[in-house]
């Protein structure tokens, strides 16, 4: 449904875990959320706190919460207000191949929502697919006969598995950047925009992955002991959360190893270029000191004969292939 000033509303309401309507007339909305052998679920995309002012006040919604719901950077969190919970969570979705674009990859998308006794209601903005949403809990119909904690459920559970495939195209990133590490024609300019990018995505990620455990941990908590039943889904949600932030930590001390290993890497190519220049550098000393001593102007060995310019010709060939060899030998060249 859309109303005339462009917002859209959704809604879904089952009985007994089967749905039984998904359109409801707005003047109904309100009567649906207080039905008690219902489950319902309200969505309100690219609302505005105006527009939600007869929900806001049927519902005694504080008004701090009204604001966190619509606030543009707010942190992933559960609160818990009298009988219901507000809560914010974010998804992470990484848009292209690793490259030396300067536009941001990860794409991160908000949702927040009010888990009532026998609703949820849902704010977001368009950008925000809702579909794999609505797949996860069509797939669990059997889950929803235990009220608005399932709904929640299927959505935290959608919103970790993105952060999941997420996090599994970062650590592809950075296996094809060690690929090339130690390939010194490919760990250029380009090759350090891509880690510079790839840390600059994992901070970023990190924040979004990271407060999903106080999330779940809150709705666990606040959850009461009224439908025990989820306390085992929630407890493998749980678990994921933990797996995706020990993930992501681990793939930010690659990032970090492979910044530092590059730059020792530099570090060393350098250090054998400038052996090797030194090592030339040694060689040509041979000729010009033999050539600069058989300049002087006093009488030598083979002095205006020809047998003097073989004799440097020979000193410079001895000389200089036994630096070479030297050298060589030494791993200097």
């Amino acid at each position: 449904m859309t109303t005339s000033n462009g917002q859209q509303v959704n809604c879904r309401i089952w009985h007994d875990g089967e749905l039984i309507a998904e359109t409801v007339h707005r003047s109904e909305i309100i009567e649906a959320l207080h039905e008690p052998d219902r489950l319902a679920w309200i969505d309100f995309v690219d609302a505005h706190p105006a527009d939600l002012a007869e929900l806001i006040d049927a519902l005694r919604l504080p008004p701090t919460e009204i604001e966190d719901a619509f606030a543009p950077n707010e942190r992933p969190k559960v609160t818990r207000h009298g009988d219901h919970l507000f809560f914010t969570a974010n998804t992470a979705k990484l848009i292209g191949p690793l490259g030396d674009s300067t536009e941001d990859r990860l794409q991160i998308k908000r949702i927040s929502g009010f888990v009532l006794p026998a609703a949820l209601v849902t704010f977001r903005r368009s950008d925000f697919d809702m579909a794999p949403v609505l797949h996860a809990w069509d797939q669990n119909p059997d889950l929803l006969k235990f009220g608005p904690r399932a709904l929640v459920y299927g959505l935290m559970d959608t919103i970790v598995d993105g952060h999941f495939a997420t996090i599994q195209q970062l650590d592809d990133d950075i296996e094809s950047l060690e690929d090339v590490l130690f390939d010194q024609d490919r760990t250029g300019h380009t090759f350090q925009r891509q880690v510079y990018s790839l840390r600059k995505e994992l901070v970023a990620l990190r924040r979004v992955v990271l407060p999903m455990r106080e999330v779940v941990n809150g709705l666990l908590r606040h959850g009461g002991r009224t439908n025990t039943e989820l306390d085992g889904w929630y407890d493998d949600l749980y678990d994921h959360i933990l797996r995706a932030g020990e993930w992501t930590e681990s793939l930010r001390d690659m990032v970090i190893s492979l910044f530092e290993t590059n730059l020792s890497l530099q570090d060393a190519r350098l250090n054998t270029t400038m052996r090797k220049l030194a090592a030339w550098a040694a060689i040509i000393a041979v000729p010009t000191a033999i050539t600069g001593w058989f300049g002087q102007n006093v009488p030598y060995p083979g002095f205006s004969q020809p047998v003097g310019v073989w004799g440097s010709t020979i000193a410079i060939a001895v000389g200089s292939a036994l630096m070479w060899w030297s050298f060589r030998r030494r791993g200097w060249l």
